[in-house]
C-alpha cells in the first residue's frame, strides 16, 4: 500500500520551496522504501530549484541522507526491513562497459526507482539525483541503499551520500593522493574541506587551502590545512609555490567550478603533477589556455565524478574511519534543522554561513 508523507518540493524555477504531502508507492521489484533519518542541504538541491540541472519540474529535493529500510520489492535479497543505509545515486548495473572492465565506480548505467513518487493530484516528481530525499519516506532503487555501521548517527552518516563523498574522493580516488604529497585545494566550502581531510588522511605532508574568506580558512586549518591562502588578497598561483618550495602542488583541486579558478589550478601544481576538478561547472563556462603549457607541464587534468567512489567499497571504511575518531565527519555538520526550514538553509549556503545544515526527521 502506498503511504502519504510531507516533502520539499520545487515547483519551478527560483520558485521558493513548498512543503507537500507526497505519495510513496509500495517497493516493486528491485525497488525499497527508506524512512529517512537526516538529509544534508547540498548545492545540487539549490541548482535543481533554480533550474540549473534540468526543467523537469516538479522536483522533489534531497539526495545527501541516511535511514532505515521500510520494506522492500519482492525480489530484494541483499537488504532487508531495519537495515540502516546510506542513500547514493550511483546504483551500479554490473552490465555496462566500465563495470564489465572492472571499474564500476564509473558506471554508465546506474539504477534508480522504476515507479514514480506523486503529488496528491497524481503529478509526478522528478527525484534529486534519482533519491528525493527531503521527505519523511523516499522509494528508491535497492542498490541505492548502502548498509553502514548503525553506530554512525544519521546526520553525520548521510553526509557520504554526495557532498562529503565528493571532496574525500577528489583527493583519496581521483587525485590519488600519497604519503608525503603536497596538496592545494581551492574552494573550501564543504567539498573543499572534505578534499582537505581526504588529503591529511592519506598522509600529504603540505595541504594549502585557498578561498577569499578568512572564516572558512580558519575552518580548514581545522580540518588539516597548514598554509591558507585568501586570494582575494595574494596572487593564488604564487602562494601555492611558495608554500611548496617554489615547485608547486603535487594534486591541486578545484572545488569551485570556475574558469578563473581553474586556471589558478591548471598554473599552481608541480610539473607532472595532477589538477582535478570536482566543482561543477554551469554548462556556458569554457577555458582558454596555451596548449603548449598543457604539453611541457605533463601530469593529468582529471574531473571528479562522485569522488570516484564505489559507495560499497567506501562507505562503510569511511564510517568505520568516522566510528575510529579518523575522520571528523560530525565537523560538516553546522546545524540541524526541521523539514520545513530548507528554504532558510538555502540562504544560509548562498551566503556561506554553512557547511551543512541537515535536516532531521522525528525518530
Amino acid at each position: 500500500m502506498s503511504v502519504q508523507v510531507q516533502g520539499v518540493v520545487a515547483r519551478g524555477k527560483g520558485l521558493p520551496v513548498s512543503l507537500e504531502t507526497i505519495v510513496v508507492p509500495d517497493p516493486g521489484p528491485g525497488e525499497a522504501r527508506v524512512r529517512v533519518q537526516a538529509c544534508g542541504v547540498c548545492h545540487t538541491d539549490l541548482h535543481y530549484r533554480e533550474g540549473a540541472i534540468n526543467d523537469a519540474f516538479p522536483f522533489l529535493l534531497g539526495h545527501e541522507a541516511a535511514g532505515v529500510v521500510e520494506s522492500v520489492g519482492p525480489d530484494v535479497t541483499d537488504l532487508a526491513v531495519g537495515d540502516y543505509v546510506v542513500l547514493n545515486w550511483r546504483a551500479v548495473c554490473g552490465t555496462c562497459r566500465a563495470c564489465l572492465r572492472g571499474r564500476p565506480q564509473y558506471c554508465f548505467s546506474t539504477f534508480n526507482a522504476t515507479q514514480k513518487m506523486t503529488l496528491l493530484d497524481g503529478t509526478e516528481l522528478s527525484p534529486a539525483l534519482g533519491i528525493g530525499a527531503f521527505a519523511e519516506m523516499t522509494l528508491v532503487a535497492a542498490g541505492q541503499c548502502t548498509k553502514v555501521d548503525p553506530a554512525a548517527p544519521p546526520e553525520v552518516a548521510g553526509l557520504l551520500g554526495c557532498g562529503v563523498m565528493a571532496g574525500l574522493g577528489a583527493a583519496l580516488n581521483t587525485g590519488n593522493v600519497s604519503r608525503g604529497d603536497t596538496v592545494a585545494v581551492i574552494g573550501c566550502g564543504g567539498v573543499g574541506d572534505a578534499a582537505i581531510a581526504g588529503a591529511r588522511l592519506a598522509g600529504a605532508r603540505t595541504i594549502v587551502a585557498v578561498d577569499i574568506d578568512d572564516r572558512k580558512l580558519e575552518k580548514a586549518k581545522h580540518f588539516g590545512a597548514t598554509h591558507t591562502v585568501n586570494s582575494r588578497n595574494v596572487d593564488a598561483v604564487e602562494a601555492i609555490r611558495e608554500a611548496t618550495g617554489g615547485f608547486g602542488a603535487d594534486v591541486v583541486i578545484e572545488a569551485i567550478g570556475r574558469p578563473e579558478t581553474y586556471e589558478q589550478a591548471f598554473f599552481a601544481r608541480d610539473l607532472a603533477g595532477t589538477v582535478v576538478l570536482v566543482g561543477v561547472p554551469s554548462p556556458d563556462m569554457r577555458i582558454d589556455l596555451p596548449l603548449i603549457e598543457f604539453f611541457g607541464r605533463g601530469g593529468a587534468l582529471k574531473s571528479s565524478w562522485y569522488g570516484d567512489c564505489l559507495p560499497s567499497r567506501d562507505f562503510p571504511m569511511l564510517v568505520d574511519l568516522y566510528l575510529q575518531g579518523r575522520l571528523p565527519l560530525q565537523d560538516f555538520v553546522s546545524e540541524t534543522i526541521g523539514i520545513g526550514d530548507v528554504e532558510a538553509a538555502f540562504e544560509k549556503m548562498h551566503h556561506g554561513d554553512v557547511l551543512r545544515s541537515v535536516v532531521k526527521f522525528d525518530a
